[in-house]
């Protein structure tokens, strides 16, 4: 006979063997819905992260299952969770098996897409069941309530909303369990005192319609993936085996993207090269409302910087660069000053992101301080330019964004205090707002009108550091050309860091739901 131990031990087992029994895929849950509407049955489906398991998921899923007979609940997969740093705090796996765990939940699917929406449309659920936060379809940020219930109701559902008493995963993570680091846990909780969620998203509304020129080199980033094989027995190399190649619209490509995410009005001024010039591939990966104007050098390709990539680790082992970095030729830089001439007097800001590649031209930079309202200003200092392309080369601006190095190269000062500088610069060029972005040290903000505002990092996950100034410069300048306090753009600024560095090269740019999403987690 066993003992009282050993048959604990199997209702333990059994009660496991039950639960894992409820998980399934969803071409397996397709199956198995099907066969339960033939015999008549009714079934429900929730939706969500369901990131922490609280009193408040709990009744939402007790009242669900009383619109039908089976419930089945589907969560969104760990890469597209879009709440903020450090989520989620619990992965899939261990979502999943808390969720099957529940009396009231008959089985349990891994969503395959980012929305619910495809996967609505493949479970064909008789009713889809919601929380009262998204009853109201105007207060959804995400904006996919509207999209969820056509899917419903294309396969012959409906959607019905529960009124449980409700409780935010979010707010109870942020204040109980560290998703940050300790400066920004400190941070925030200050911030959170002075502004708000709609403060956030008011600002951000505010460039909607804002008339935006950016110009600047493109850059094409090519990713050749490799792997390599080790040290070469004739030579002194290491040997790779070539994976795969992937390429992104970098530079001012990468600019006008982030830009478009925000604003409806957006022309992009860019030269590329009349050898190789990768016109088709530029404008089949620039947003359809980003309205190019390219101009075309005789004596070179389109810039293309190509980087040899230790996969699955992205270390970059190797870089070739494809470009001319010579002034332009007095004729073509003369087609560009009459253009934009003319094209400047039409614009509310202009947005200067300069690489140091031989497009910005003296005169070219010239016309753009004298005649633009507002002019945004980025100088990249990199490998074909160190020493060269500094920020005192322009007379004037109205917003620099930088980063640190760049900003001590240009004052030639290594160790002096940050704020002497960013206060020398601000008198030399006139420029009364300057953010100076510090890698894992956060961001140092800067207006004659407010002072200095330090923010720091969100997040300590990095999957690839290429492009996330430009998305800081792109989404930031207009926030400070429409007046927006400088703490807060510094805020909003670290939030599109945080979220640039998770992606690989300029694979995708920030958009605003994600963005918006982001922020609402910060700030609970």
């Amino acid at each position: 006979m066993k003992n009282n131990s050993d048959q604990k031990s199997v209702k333990i087992n059994q009660a496991n063997l039950s639960h894992a029994s409820k998980i399934v895929t969803l071409n397996d849950l397709e199956k198995i819905i099907s066969g339960l509407k033939r015999k008549g049955k009714t079934i429900v489906q929730c939706h969500g992260v369901f990131d922490l398991l609280h009193p408040g998921h709990i009744l939402h899923f007790s009242s669900a299952k009383k619109e039908g007979d089976i419930l089945v609940v589907t969560l969104t997969k760990d890469e597209y969770v879009g709440k903020g740093p450090g989520r989620p705090v619990f992965n899939q796996r261990l979502r999943s098996e808390s969720v099957a765990s529940l009396g009231c939940v008959d089985y349990v699917s891994i969503n395959e897409w980012p929305t619910a929406i495809d996967t609505i449309k493949k479970l064909k659920p008789n009713v889809y069941v919601k929380g009262s936060d998204y009853e109201k379809a105007q207060d959804d940020l995400t904006g996919k309530i509207v999209d969820e219930e056509e899917a419903v109701r294309s396969v012959g559902g409906r959607i019905h909303f529960t009124h449980e008493i409700s409780f935010s995963s979010t707010e109870i993570l942020n204040r109980h369990f560290m998703v940050f680091p300790d400066q920004a846990q400190n941070f925030l909780a200050t911030f959170r005192k002075k502004y708000t969620v709609l403060d956030a998203i008011g600002a951000l509304k505010t460039i909607q319609d804002l008339k935006v020129l950016v110009i600047g080199e493109t850059i094409i980033d090519e990713y050749h993936f490799c792997q390599p094989m080790g040290k070469s027995p004739k030579e002194s190399i290491v040997a790779s085996k070539f994976l795969r190649e992937e390429s992104f619209p970098g530079g001012i490509l990468a600019c006008a993207n982030h830009l478009a995410g925000f604003s409806n009005s957006v022309e992009l001024t860019t030269c590329l090269g009349k050898t190789n010039s990768r016109e088709d591939f530029i404008v089949e990966h620039l947003k359809p409302h980003v309205k190019p104007h390219f101009f075309f050098r005789e004596d070179a390709p389109t810039i293309v910087k190509r980087r040899f990539v230790w996969d699955p680790f992205l270390v970059k082992m190797f870089e070739v660069s494809f470009l001319e970095d010579r002034p332009l030729a007095a004729s073509l830089e003369k087609k560009v000053l009459n253009y934009l001439n003319d094209a400047v007097k039409k614009m509310d800001m202009v947005l200067i992101a300069d690489y140091g590649h031989g497009f910005m031209t003296p005169a070219i930079m010239n016309l753009l301080t004298k005649k633009a309202k507002f002019l945004a200003i980025n100088t990249q200092t990199n490998s074909a330019n160190t020493g060269y392309n500094t920020i005192n080369k322009y007379p004037r601006a109205d917003y620099i964004c930088i980063d640190e190095p760049e900003m001590r190269l240009a004052h030639q000062d290594k160790f002096g205090p940050l704020e002497e500088l960013i206060l020398k610069t601000s008198q030399k060029m006139k420029c009364s707002t300057i953010t100076v972005t510090r890698g894992h040290l956060g961001s140092l903000s800067y207006s004659k009108k407010d002072g200095f505002h330090h923010t720091p990092i969100f997040s300590k996950e990095i999957v690839d550091r290429v492009g996330a100034g430009d998305a800081y410069l792109a989404i930031t300048a207009p926030l400070v050309a429409q007046k927006v306090r400088m703490d807060l753009v510094g805020f909003i600024g670290n939030a599109v860091g945080a979220m640039a560095v998770k992606i690989v090269g300029n694979r995708n740019a920030i958009e605003s739901v994600p963005l918006l999403k982001y922020i609402t987690a910060l700030l609970k």
